[in-house]
């Protein structure tokens, strides 16, 4: 995970946390490595102070509740926040590794076996969410992270509870990432049910398989008008045969015709086993495999910060309403200057609140649906020492003592 000193104003301290770097930023918050007074690292949260307001609050003391609800071996563990401090932040476990995009980007996709391994995790990793009657809502590579002790999904900001209508959420107003986002999401369908999250790790897997989302647009405009017509297929060209008819059923149009995430645990095993290998054996090599590749990736600190922050921003759409002449989603974007209004030119990253109309144009030439290395601890790890030492060197210069 790459690491950038932190600027003047960010702050050095939070509720305990010595913070040594920025490891992420998305448009509503910074994250940093942080480390408690015993030497644990964190992955800390902060909103940004210029758009701290009541909303933002509530929604990140939900998301605040939300982690404190779940748990398990592939979820970013909770460790302490404060909603109504000044800057309110979340500390979670800081899982050295990158995220599930940026390896691809930089990698290349996963092997058949490997990516079905991920899939069977994160599917095991997803019913535990579901158990505590929550919907993750936004997951997507970037917020996959590979670490050394196998993948954990993170950030679950826009987490709700399964058949609830309670919510944030403005009436006619659908919030996710569009490249991983199931049709009845971007329709505003409500409540929604497990099968959000069944759609979304398939795009994940496919993603992982071939580099690519299921709708490849030139903007989320046209995302959001080909994820929503059912006769717009998603493109699965180069899935590997092995994983092409899991693939097709977890992305199915209609909710009701996708496999629930113990189908796909099921499924993914026999991809597995049909290798010769068992689920563990194909997990070890997961962790190994990514690691291999990564290695190195956080022995620098890279200066100036250079960081993608594509995957981490989330769309916010307004849905028609009954005699809106407009058949067309609408969407806009909030930058860290908000009187700054552009538009967004890639579909996998959205921007993070949307108001401008969107293109209505079908795709020219639209897809048919089908009928229906070791693990490592991180804990005082010398890994986390060396990152601290060589932040504190850079600074010293600098420092007013």
């Amino acid at each position: 995970m790459r690491i950038t000193p932190l600027s003047p104003e960010d702050p050095t301290e939070l509720g305990g946390f010595d913070l040594l770097g920025r490891i992420g930023q998305g448009g509503m918050g910074q994250v940093y490595l942080g480390e408690s007074p015993g030497g644990e690292p964190a992955a800390v949260k902060v909103i940004k102070p210029s758009v701290v307001d009541s909303e933002s609050r509530q929604r990140f003391a939900q998301e605040i509740e939300v982690l404190k609800t779940i748990w398990g071996p592939r979820i970013a563990a909770f460790l302490d926040s404060d909603a109504d401090a000044e800057r309110p932040w979340l500390a979670t476990e800081y899982v050295e590794g990158p995220d599930l995009r940026k390896h691809v980007t930089a990698n290349g996709p996963l092997p058949d076996v490997l990516a079905a391994s991920l899939g069977a995790t994160l599917a095991e990793a997803l019913a535990a969410v579901h158990k505590q009657g929550l919907l993750h809502r936004d997951l997507k590579p970037a917020n996959v992270l590979l670490g050394p002790n196998g993948p954990k999904i993170i950030d679950f900001g826009l987490a709700v509870f399964a058949e609830s209508n309670a919510s944030l959420t403005a009436p006619n107003q659908v919030v996710g990432t569009p490249a991983c986002m199931a049709p009845e999401q971007a329709n505003g369908v409500k409540p929604l049910t497990e099968a959000v999250d069944v759609y979304a790790l398939g795009a994940v897997l496919l993603f992982a398989v071939t580099g690519h989302y299921p709708y490849q647009a030139p903007n989320v405009g046209v995302a959001f008008h080909m994820v929503t017509d059912p006769l717009t297929a998603p493109d699965l060209s180069g899935t590997p045969d092995e994983m092409a008819p899991l693939l097709t059923a977890m992305l199915a149009y209609e909710a009701t015709a996708r496999p629930s995430l113990s189908e796909v645990v099921a499924r993914c095993r026999a991809i597995i086993e049909a290798a010769g290998l068992k689920v563990a054996q194909a997990r070890r090599r997961l962790t190994a495999f990514t690691a291999a590749q990564d290695i190195g990736a956080t022995e620098a600190i890279q200066l100036p910060a250079t960081l993608d922050f594509a995957d981490l921003r989330t769309v916010t759409a307004m849905t028609p309403t009954p005699g809106d002449p407009s058949e067309a989603l609408t969407i806009a974007e909030i930058s860290p200057q908000p009187t700054v209004r552009e538009p967004v030119n890639r579909a996998d990253s959205p921007p993070t609140l949307v108001d401008a109309p969107l293109p209505t144009q079908t795709p020219a030439t639209p897809r048919r649906r089908p009928g229906k290395p070791a693990p490592r601890s991180l804990r005082h790890s010398a890994q986390a020492r060396r990152t601290a030492e060589q932040l504190r060197i850079a600074y010293a210069p600098r420092a007013p003592f």
